[in-house]
Order: C-alpha cells, then sequence, then structure tokens
C-alpha cells in the first residue's frame, strides 16, 4: 500500500525545550496508528505539525501526497483533524451542528443528505439527530465531532486523545466506527492515553520526550522486548516492591490487580536468585501494552540519568 503520512526528521523547538525530536515516520493508506506517551511528551504537538497547525524547526512532513510546508491548502482538503476539544455548538441540534460544518465544506443538495443519513446510521445517532449538542453524553458529542469531521469525506483522519474522558462502553464503540472507516480506506492516526485501547491500532509509536523510543505492532512490541518478565504473588506488595526494585537487574516492580508484575535483566538476576531477599510466587508472562511503555520510560530514564 501506498505511504499516506510520511515525517523526516520532524523537529520542533520552543527556546531551549525540543517538543518533537527528528521523528521519522511512515504510514501505509488504511492503517490505524496510535501515538502513546506520557504527558508533555509532544503527541499533541507531532499532530499539530502533521496537520499544518504549526510549523516545524527542522525536517518536513508529507500527507497524501502534499508537502505540508508547500502545499498546505491541498493537504488540508485530504484530512479531517478533531482535537481533545472539538468546536461544537452545543445550542445547535445534532442535525444543526452537521448542516452547519456542512456549510463550511460547501456540501450541499443530495450529497448533503446522503452523507448526514450513513454517518448518523453508523454512529447510530439518527434518534438523536434533533436533541441539542449540549445536552449529550460524552460519548454522543464525540461521535458527533467525528460525524462533522468526516463530512468532507478526508482520506487522512488525525484525532487527539478522542475518548478521553468517556466511558468504556462509548470507547469501544467509538472504535467500532473506526474500523468500519478503515474499511472504507480511510487512514487513522490516533493518540491515546489509554494503553489498552492502543493495542487495537495496527501499529503502536512509543514517544519519550520528543523522540520515538519504539515503533511496531501491538504483538511484536510485547514479544519483543529483552526483559524477562514475570507475574508475582505476595502477602505483602509493599514490602515486596520496596525489597525488590532496590535490587541489580531489577527494572521496574509494577501494581496489576491483586499482584505484581516484575521486570528484570534475565543476564543479572533471576526470580529464584530475588527470592532469597523477600518470598514470593512467580510464574513467567507476556507482558501487556501498558507494561512494555512502562518497562521503556524506565530504561530512558536510567539512560538519561546516567
Amino acid at each position: 500500500m501506498s505511504v499516506v503520512i510520511h515525517a523526516e526528521n520532524l523537529t520542533r523547538r520552543f527556546g531551549e525545550l525540543t517538543a518533537v525530536d527528528h521523528l521519522n515516520l511512515d504510514i501505509a493508506e488504511g492503517e490505524i496508528f496510535s501515538l502513546v506517551g506520557p504527558d508533555g511528551a509532544g503527541k499533541t504537538t507531532t499532530m499539530r505539525l502533521l496537520c499544518g497547525l504549526m510549523d516545524p524547526t527542522e525536517g518536513k512532513a508529507i500527507i497524501a501526497g502534499h508537502d505540508v510546508s508547500k502545499e498546505l491548502d491541498q493537504m488540508k482538503d485530504q484530512i479531517g483533524y478533531m482535537a481533545q476539544r472539538f468546536g461544537l455548538y452545543t445550542d445547535l441540534t445534532v442535525q444543526e451542528n452537521m448542516d452547519f460544518y456542512s456549510d463550511l465544506f460547501g456540501i450541499t443538495g443530495r450529497e448533503r443528505q446522503e452523507l448526514s443519513t450513513r454517518l448518523l446510521r453508523m454512529t447510530r445517532m439518527d434518534p438523536f439527530r434533533k436533541r441539542a449538542a449540549g445536552k449529550l453524553s460524552g460519548g454522543m458529542k464525540q461521535k458527533l465531532a467525528l460525524m462533522c469531521t468526516l463530512l468532507h469525506k478526508p482520506r487522512v483522519l488525525f484525532l487527539d486523545e478522542p475518548t478521553n474522558g468517556v466511558d468504556p462502553v462509548s470507547r469501544r464503540d467509538f472504535w467500532a466506527i473506526l474500523y468500519q472507516l478503515v474499511r472504507d480506506g480511510l487512514t487513522v492516526f490516533v493518540t491515546t492515553a489509554y494503553l489498552d485501547e492502543a493495542e487495537r491500532a495496527n501499529r503502536v509509536g512509543f514517544l519519550y520526550r520528543g523522540k520515538m523510543i519504539r515503533c511496531d505492532t501491538p504483538a511484536a512490541l510485547k514479544h519483543g522486548i529483552t526483559e524477562a518478565v514475570y507475574q508475582i504473588s505476595s502477602q505483602d506488595r509493599r514490602r515486596t516492591i520496596s525489597a525488590l526494585e532496590t535490587q541489580p537487574g531489577v527494572l521496574t516492580v509494577q501494581p496489576a490487580g491483586a499482584d505484581l508484575h516484575l521486570f528484570l535483566d534475565p543476564h543479572i538476576t533471576s526470580p529464584e536468585e530475588l527470592g532469597h531477599v523477600t518470598p514470593f510466587g512467580f510464574r513467567p508472562i507476556v507482558p501487556t501494552l501498558e507494561d512494555v511503555f512502562i518497562a521503556l520510560s524506565r530504561k530512558e530514564e536510567a539512560l538519561r540519568a546516567a
């Protein structure tokens, strides 16, 4: 498939702060790409650079065949951008909001009617078309924002933490809609704070202090780390964490439900050796994406400290 999003040494500095640091990325047509990272990692800045809302300090971005710096108007016709706070008009109904954005995009007549009907049916928002946007639930507001973003039929959809603060059922519905859009040929670039949600993407990029520290499929990320991962059980979790996290070779010990997840360097130590420090039960596991992200972040912190 053809590359729809291309970033080459994309960099943005704010004074002495480098928010995005020489980002290189290719995203294929029809792919869902999820960018994750802690607050302040540069996720929103990256998206704004790709959408042409901010000029890069260095590097370039090409979206749907258009250089963002040189062909901004042509590029904007090819993308939909949904910010964390989309500009819905709360005193207008669902249908009136859609009509307003249709006017902005110059969509009229039969095309407007057919597109509006299809989007309302796809999102199951048709029964609420006469309800004021201000009286919608959080999940419904996100669906309305998505419909307004899709009205001009973009090739690439940029979503900045679209399900932040939305209940789990609405999050699931939102992703079901995204899958349907991708089947129709749309490419989706999404930032999210939910690591379980990122697993639904085709590929995931981990951004840390503006740098892409790892990028791959969710499965490859979970199976590709060099550390050994164990689920451990203990009657005194706090004491176990305190005892283990200071031991050589232990990268991180994190709560995981009623148990703990232990990451360690197998060349330095093992659970059997650590059992002499404090008693615990253990078994090897495949880490979650959240486990992987925490481990990679801790590794980066250790490298910077060194």
